[in-house]
């Protein structure tokens, strides 16, 4: 798990709706052919998606494994699905056969099950709770460290990782089916993520949205282009070790080279700041300004008498302790305010709307011509939606059967987490699901990481020395899956309602990209975990929520053990301002607030460094200067140029790891040190 970042902007249905006397717009929505459920699902599609799912299963995991924010890729998963399609057919009509055409509810599938796929990539834990596990994290924390136990290690496994995912990712689906349409029609909650992508796919398919989408596909190509040729040209200068090449190139000088403040030249990097808003990116940056700047240097000017100052760059005792618990702080400072918010909104929203059926007008008003068109289309989505009906009784008996074969099934996987553990999870698992998926919908931001720490600390704790920390670990697992596919399945139906898809194709491409990311995202993982030093604090695939995930689960059973001085006081001060920063956000005005930077994403450089932070700026002063001089171009084109760059880094990790697997070692070792003395 890392930092998924939501990039939707708030987004009202009824900017999806006609505008007002386009007739014609209204007459084709009447008259559109809606295709059967099954027809929706195709065998191109299912192709298609599995191809794009494989790309973005390895640009997520590269992402989780070496800095852990993961920006939205929805909009490249939608672009990169109606190219594939249409150059599909498109080939097969010159060729002279006939083939169906391409529409936008198949579009939709395509989309849903290529999200399902990579997002198992994301909650499935290959950068968090399932790697805090193994051996390595273990060492890293150090043997003799209080609560870190030995007999707490497994280390990653190919089939065991697959029947994990099998076990625990679909009982999310099944858990809130049954509220599609109160989430959905009487709710009418917005899903911002969903409406966004009916957007883009319905823009699609219309003439002047194809003519648009085909420039946006040419220009994702381009920068997909130059950025695989580039990460090849970089591998050929980064040598054996870790201070080889463009990635260690010092460009603001060796002394704040040393302090991690260097532009790394990495097109991911500055892809996700072209993607991520810019307050995110600014967040970022001054997170690792008041770290690597200030708060770093400070303590260690301090070494001997907080700390030892012969003890190792990575040990707990010392300066890494600091920068572990006070990331820690500021993330569980920032998730306990979000949970804390979402419920009472989430509560504020459910008697509102109580209060509104209660209070229904006898008379009905009377509607102009404009009002009426808008409610036939209205009609009509509703009508597509609740066509489809998927049976109570399925839902429920699935997430029975499924929940007893996960409750039978996973203590042999991780012993210590018994089998009534599991039971418990389950039962409060649908209102948990529940509460993220509204307020998912109301926000755009899923709490399943938080929902997960919470299982990790009540489970780590309840335990307690005697297998506590993988049962801790395995429990966020759980209730990180649940939460996080229920709020993702209501995102779907929201996008296959505004684009006159059916309910039971979305459920069912749910169950398909699941199934396809039970697969693909271990086997993907297990490329990096057989190419890569993965989990080396000092190498460029740190995995850094491994540490940080195995220290909540100690934190949970030993308490603040053998802290270094001061580091507790430290830890209260930044968990209270985390607070503090976020009530500010949403106290202030809008005019103010937008400038206030979060806390969740000023965490990360505290931990990992601020190198990623200089890149995601560069690409957010790129966004910025590009919509002053060109906001249509910036609007249409910023996220083709931000996933082309994203996805050529992004495939050129299959050619370097094969490279690796065989120790076909880069030719050059370009470095840069202090000049000599003469």
């Amino acid at each position: 798990m890392g930092t998924e970042i939501p990039t939707s902007p708030e987004i009202s249905e009824a900017l999806l709706l006609p505008e007002p006397n386009k007739t014609a717009t209204v007459i084709l929505d009447q008259d559109e052919h809606v295709p059967e459920w099954k027809e929706q699902i195709t065998i191109r599609g299912l192709v298609v998606s599995a191809l794009l799912g494989t790309l973005f299963c390895i640009i997520t995991h590269k992402l989780n494994l070496t800095v852990g924010i993961i920006p939205s890729l929805n909009v490249a998963a939608g672009l990169l699905g109606f190219f594939f399609v249409k150059s599909w057919t498109g080939f097969l009509s010159k060729l002279g056969f006939t083939v169906k055409p391409f529409t936008k509810q198949e579009n939709t599938v395509i989309q849903t099950c290529v999200v399902a796929c990579y997002g198992l990539a994301f909650s499935g834990g290959f950068g968090s709770y399932l790697i805090a596990m193994d051996e390595k994290t273990y060492k890293l924390i150090g043997a003799d460290y209080p609560g870190n136990h030995a007999e707490d290690v497994i280390n990653p496994g190919l089939w065991w990782m697959i029947g994990f995912l099998f076990v625990v990712s679909f009982l999310g689906l099944f858990s809130l089916v049954p509220l599609r349409k109160v989430m959905v029609l009487d709710y009418k909650l917005t899903y911002p993520s969903g409406t966004a992508t009916a957007m883009l796919i319905n823009s699609f398919h219309t003439n002047s949205g194809a003519e648009l989408a085909a420039n946006q596909v040419k220009c994702l190509g381009k920068y997909l282009s130059l950025s695989l040729v580039w990460s090849c040209f970089k591998w050929f200068f980064s040598g054996v070790g870790d201070a080889c090449g463009f990635d260690n190139f010092p460009t603001l000088g060796l002394t704040l080279f040393k302090n991690t403040f260097y532009f790394d030249f990495s097109p991911t990097y500055v892809g996700c700041g072209l993607i991520c808003p810019h307050i995110v990116n600014c967040s970022v940056l001054l997170g690792a300004i008041i770290s690597w700047g200030f708060l770093w240097p400070f303590v260690s000017q301090h070494a001997g008498d907080w700390y030892p100052a012969d003890l190792g760059s990575n040990d707990f005792k010392g300066l890494y302790g600091y920068k572990v618990f006070i990331a820690i702080a500021i993330i569980l400072g920032d998730g306990l305010y979000n949970l804390v918010k979402i419920i009472a909104v989430t509560v504020k929203e459910l008697c509102s709307n109580s209060s509104r059926h209660l209070n229904l007008p006898v008379v009905a008003n009377v509607v102009d011509d404009e009002a009426s068109e808008i409610l036939l289309v209205k009609k009509k989505r509703d009508e597509v939606f609740l066509k489809d009906r998927i049976p109570l009784g399925f839902a429920v008996s699935g997430y029975v059967g499924l929940a007893a074969i996960s409750t039978a099934t996973i203590p042999l996987i991780f012993p210590p987490l018994k089998w009534y553990f599991v039971l418990c999870s389950y039962f409060i698992a649908p209102a948990l699901a529940f509460c993220n998926s509204y307020g998912t919908g109301l926000t755009d931001w899923s709490l399943a990481s938080t929902y997960g720490k919470i299982g990790l600390f009540i489970i780590a704790s309840v335990v307690g020395s005697d297998g506590g920390v993988i049962a801790g670990l395995a429990a966020c697992g759980v209730m990180m899956s649940i939460v996080s596919t229920a709020a993702d399945l209501m995102q779907d139906f929201k996008t296959g309602y505004l684009t006159l898809s059916s309910a039971k194709s979305m459920f069912v491409s749910q169950l398909v990209g699941t199934a396809m990311g039970c697969i693909i995202a271990p086997l993907t993982f297990y490329l990096f975990w057989s190419a890569f030093d993965i989990g080396d604090p000092n190498g460029p695939y740190k995995a850094p929520y491994a540490v940080i995930f195995r220290e909540m689960a100690i934190l949970g059973i030993e308490g603040f053990a053998e802290l270094p001085k001061h580091c507790l006081a430290l830890c209260y001060g930044f968990f209270v301002a985390a607070l503090i920063v976020n009530l500010l956000r949403d106290i202030t005005p809008p005019k103010i607030s937008q400038f206030i930077p979060i806390p969740m994403a000023m965490a990360v450089p505290f931990y990992i460094g601020a190198y990623f932070a200089i890149d995601m700026f560069v690409g957010t002063v790129i966004l910025f200067v590009w919509e002053r001089i060109n906001r249509k171009d910036a609007d249409d084109f910023a996220g083709a140029v931000a996933s082309g760059l994203i996805c050529g880094d992004g495939i050129w990790t299959i050619p370097s790891a094969i490279l690796s697997i065989l120790r076909i070692n880069p030719p050059i070792c370009m470095y840069f040190g202090p000049a000599l003395a003469r």
